[in-house]
């Protein structure tokens, strides 16, 4: 059984959901969508790979995303495109808090999703966990009952994770975060490195 296969039925059994569904059709709201900042129509699509859990991913956030937001995308340079990765159970559950408002909310939420990482992503138990997931949703105005639906939505979990596991294998996707810049995985050793290489690709 390869990784992905693996992982995906981890995920399954962990949150208890059915047999894998598939994608849905273009009209179904639960439908897997591209989250994207920025100009659309940009000639280059800077895309991140990342897991809320992951407290690399939270650094880069915080201290390299606000750099690729001001030079980049602000700019119209690039149009950047977020997709989850789901490393583990919290991931996904943060994934789907992130999708359950509209979409103008999204980046938002995943903001204060990095911003409380500290908090949430290490509870000693789902229930602590959960507890602070859904003091982030009140804090953005969701009910906890729209919270609670969001949460164990199994149709919508399972689009995410094909979703996820379709797109990290086609753009090679081994860890967290990752940077894929018109279809090319970028190898880098740190934020000074990466910043040149930006700037090679989108000169």
């Amino acid at each position: 059984m390869s990784i992905v296969r693996s992982l995906k039925v981890i995920l399954i059994v962990s949150l208890g959901l059915l047999p894998v569904i598939g994608f849905a059709d273009d009209n179904d709201p639960e439908q897997y969508r591209d989250m994207i900042k920025g100009d659309i129509n940009s000639d280059f699509t800077i895309v991140e790979y990342a897991s809320f859990t992951c407290p690399h991913c939270a650094t880069f956030h915080k201290e390299f995303f606000p750099y690729l937001e001001e030079k980049y995308i602000n700019t119209g340079k690039a149009k950047f495109v977020y997709r989850e990765v789901y490393f583990d159970a919290p991931g996904l559950w943060a994934g789907l808090l992130a999708r359950c408002g509209s979409k103008e909310k999204y980046f938002g939420i995943v903001d204060l999703l990095y911003k409380k990482q500290h908090r949430w992503a290490t509870g000693k138990s789902e229930k602590d966990i959960l507890n602070e997931l859904f003091a982030i949703g009140r804090q953005v105005g969701m009910k906890e009952g729209d919270i609670n639906s969001c949460l164990q939505n199994k149709t919508k979990s399972l689009n995410l994770i094909d979703a996820y596991l379709t797109n990290s294998k086609e753009d090679k996707i081994s860890s967290t975060p990752s940077l894929v810049v018109n279809g090319k995985l970028i190898t880098y050793t740190g934020f000074d490195d990466l910043k040149i290489q930006l700037e090679e690709i989108l000169k």
